[in-house]
């Protein structure tokens, strides 16, 4: 396979978000990587009760662990960003809300404007086997069995992102067990390579919410008592759930250079194969099976398996399958490899749990950060590695500090392997992108015009706080350009209704314009004509090509993310207080888009179910039965306020 074939194949990862335990975004989770955080912790009261389930030993009905990995703020969640109201936020699975927010950071992450790629041939490929959500719910008995369950089923996880962004490409739910986030890279790398999708989203997603999972783990003897992974460890007893959300951006090489996109890494290659009847049982662990992929992986990358300096292991912390899985990493990666070069393996489930679905895109997003910055994190819980591997033959080592990648004359090359209970393997190849050499700045003395909008006069606040940071000593954006920065804000993000300006030669003068009165935080720089009068028509909320207005392209550079505002929904809470009128409880609950009292309910999103809920809460307050027709005639939000108050007030 010769060079031209190779990057043909080739797709490039351009953006990267994701929860994890510990971490709420790609910084945080690589600064917890970087700094040995073992981020599991003790089972929330909220997920289940695992004190009056725990037992330390492993009998029927009884869970051997109560701590796993959990991401901070389940339930919270920016309903007003994506047009929901209160009451469908409520009862939309959290994996659906953390998915949306996730998919937003990376295509923001990635340079690319959701609203520009509405319409488009965009995939979503979504890993996921939990429904605990939707299954809490049945629990609670037939009353409970609402037509608003028919959004969470998992099937649906990934046409939310689609139907949200309106994306028109494939939109699939995978579910392959534990691989079930790579085998939904594979697909995407697939749809792309085939030219069906132009631009894809592959991710997994996990909350643990029931303790039914552990409670089976727990008698089959695969948990981990104090619900931490110790991968190649000879201590080494089971795994411990976790919750995970990660998503990728990936683009066809070529597109992505053509298009002046930022590459995080490139994916080479991928293979899937399940075990077949390689062993005496289903659900026994194949070494045949995972020999077949890892070679059918580095064939279809066109790399030597000797070249490989770094494989992120499935390494769940199993004490019988991590060492048949890094036998079988070292039988083949080991083919051709000098003895003074071992290959580097390690394990993200030993910093944050095992998430499952979700833990292929974890390992996936850990790997890319190793080849963009040339360093492999510490596995932690390895100190005494497990005598069932024989480490002096196999050329393997797992790092127990932060290491440097090995310095080769070429990208370095690294894998990320995946295994499902349903016997399914999968692993998928990166190398390192090369970086473009840094572009000349622009004479001392330009002025720079860097613009911010957000949906919500709260959240701009937050995001000029946000670039104060990213702007100041030691920020963020201290490694790039101002030219490359302000042209990325411009020209690769969505502007929405509330904007500002900031403008200024310099890193403090754009700090300084930032952190000014509430008006639209201009600096006093003097703007030639032309981006003088784009300013003037950008804060009056007209569009702007901004890449008329900038003289010369500038580099795609990441940036401040969106700045949520995160409110907690969940059933049964927060349905409102005493002093809360009826048409005050409605228009919380569901009205979508800011209104006054001319408004009309049609357009705000009051449509008869709700009006039918209004019925129902009115009639239980009054002890009155309400006319349908009474309601059905109410027309403007000031309508609605008179005919409840009224019917209060009669009450009363």
């Amino acid at each position: 396979m010769n060079q031209t074939n190779i990057d043909a194949r080739s797709v490039a990862v351009v953006g990267m978000a994701c929860r994890f335990p510990g971490a709420t975004d790609i910084d945080e989770f690589w600064q917890l990587l970087c700094d040995r955080t073992d981020a599991t912790g003790d089972s929330p009261a909220e997920r289940y009760d695992a004190d009056s389930l725990y037992s330390p030993k492993a009998e029927p009905g009884t869970l051997g662990s109560r701590r796993a990995g959990y991401v901070d703020g389940m339930a919270d969640f920016d309903a007003d960003f994506f047009g929901m109201s209160s009451s469908e936020a409520a009862e939309l699975d959290p994996q659906q809300r953390l998915l949306l927010m996730a998919s937003w950071d990376a295509l923001e992450e990635a340079g690319l404007c959701p609203d520009r790629l509405a319409g488009s041939r965009t995939g979503v490929f979504v890993g996921g086997t939990r429904a605990d959500f939707v299954e809490r719910a049945f629990r609670n008995g037939p009353r409970a069995m609402t037509a608003a369950q028919y959004l969470n089923f998992r099937s649906v996880i990934p046409a939310q992102v689609s139907y949200a962004f309106d994306f028109r490409g494939p939109s699939m739910l995978i579910d392959t067990a534990c691989a079930s986030s790579l085998y939904a890279v594979h697909s995407a790398v697939q749809s792309l390579r085939a030219g069906e999708s132009s631009l894809a989203l592959a991710a997994g997603v996990n909350l643990v919410m029931r303790p039914d999972e552990g409670i089976m783990m727990t008698h089959a003897g695969t948990m981990s008592p104090d619900g931490r992974s110790r991968f190649g460890s000879a201590r080494a007893d089971g795994h411990a759930p976790s919750d995970g959300v990660g998503v990728v951006v990936l683009k066809r090489l070529t597109d992505a250079v053509a298009d002046g996109d930022r590459v995080l890494a490139v994916v080479a290659g991928s293979a899937v194969g399940t075990d077949g009847r390689t062993t005496g049982q289903l659900l026994n662990p194949s070494l045949t099976g995972q020999l077949d992929v890892l070679r059918w992986a580095y064939e279809d990358a066109g790399v030597a398996p000797g070249e490989v300096d770094y494989v992120e292991a499935h390494g769940t912390g199993s004490p019988l399958l991590d060492p048949l899985e890094l036998r079988a990493l070292g039988e083949v990666l080991g083919e051709g490899r000098p003895a003074d070069r071992p290959l580097l393996v390690g394990s993200v489930k030993s910093n944050i749990g095992h998430a499952e679905a979700a833990g292929g895109m974890a390992g996936l997003i850990k790997t890319v950060l190793c080849l963009r910055n040339g360093k492999v994190p510490a596995s932690l819980h390895a100190e005494e590695p497990t005598p069932l591997v024989d480490w002096d033959r196999l050329p393997l080592t797992i790092p127990g500090t932060l290491q440097d990648l090995p310095v080769q004359d070429r990208p370095a090359v690294a894998g990320v392997s995946g295994q499902g209970v349903s016997a399914l393997n999968a692993h998928v190849v990166l190398r390192q992108a090369v970086l473009p050499g840094p572009a000349p700045e622009p004479a001392p003395g330009t002025p720079y015009v860097l613009t911010l909008s957000a949906r919500s006069p709260e959240a701009l606040r937050d995001l000029a706080t946000a670039y104060t940071r990213y702007l100041g000593e030691g920020g963020r954006g201290s490694g790039y350009s101002l030219r490359d920065i302000c042209h990325s804000a411009a020209v690769r993000r969505t502007h929405h209704i509330h904007r500002r300006v900031a403008v200024g030669t310099n890193r403090e003068e754009l700090v300084r314009a930032l952190v000014g009165a509430d008006g639209d935080g201009t600096a006093a720089t003097e703007l030639p004509e032309v981006p003088a009068a784009a300013v003037r028509r950008y804060l009056t909320g007209e569009e702007v090509d901004w890449e008329v207005v900038f003289d010369e392209p500038g580099a795609a550079v990441p940036l401040p993310r969106y700045p949520w505002q995160l409110r907690r929904y969940w059933p049964g809470e927060d349905r409102g207080t005493a002093a809360e009128s009826a048409a005050d409880w409605l228009l919380r609950e569901h009205a979508r888009t800011a209104f006054d009292d001319g408004s009309r309910l049609s357009d705000i999103g009051i449509d008869s179910l709700a009006r039918l809920q209004l019925i129902v809460e009115l009639s239980q307050q009054t002890g009155r039965q309400i006319d349908p027709e009474e309601v059905g005639r109410l027309a403007t939000v000031g309508e609605l306020r008179t005919w409840t108050g009224s019917l209060e007030a009669g009450v009363r």
